[in-house]
């Protein structure tokens, strides 16, 4: 297909492709114009609308300096990468100086992974005596210190429901607290 516009130099119409691209190069007519919007789509063939036709041209010169566009492109990018791949080689065995594998390294690198354990040790130790952590007894402290004030006001709630039950509709309290499952002990908590 980009051979007849290379070839004839010229602008044509959907209709004049449809014609010449199935006489000189085989392309089957029913594909001209998805093959035609394809190039288009991927920018090797230019289009203008003029009045009410639609006008197609694509010359060798505009694919030419594409060509070069992409590989001036491709070449940037191939420097960028090597410099970066200098670079970080460079990196590599700046990295390298002072870590060569020695008798003083690996004696080490064993004391560091044995004192990674040991800490790990501790630290399950600690773990088990937290209970004991006057910071974790305070806080419980608080939160039981919560949960009863909770406990209180729910209890007050209960006694001002009951109270307001035997007022409005003259039970009595034993029936009530059969009714809602309340525990003939119930009261505050101390």
């Amino acid at each position: 297909m980009m051979e007849i516009f290379f070839e004839t130099k010229d602008v044509f119409q959907l209709k004049d492709i449809e014609k010449i691209a199935p006489k000189e190069k085989g392309i089957t007519s029913m594909s001209v114009k998805e093959i035609l919007q394809s190039l288009v789509d991927d920018g090797m063939v230019d289009t203008d609308r003029i009045g009410t036709s639609n006008y197609f041209w694509a010359f060798p010169s505009k694919a030419l300096h594409a060509r070069k566009r992409k590989l001036e492109e491709l070449q940037s990018q191939l420097a960028e990468s090597s410099q970066k791949k200098e670079a970080l080689q460079k990196s590599i065995e700046k990295s390298k100086i002072g870590r060569e594998d020695t008798a003083e390294r690996a004696a080490l690198t064993e004391e560091l992974a044995a004192l990674r354990k040991k800490k790990e040790q501790l630290k399950a130790e600690i773990d088990k005596y937290r209970e004991c952590d006057p910071d974790v007894v305070e806080e419980m402290r608080q939160t039981n210190k919560i949960a009863k004030e909770a406990a209180n006001r729910w209890t007050d709630n209960i006694f001002a429901i009951k109270s307001w039950a035997k007022r409005k509709f003259g039970f009595e309290e034993s029936r009530i607290d059969k009714s809602f499952g309340i525990p003939e002990d119930f009261d505050y908590i101390d």
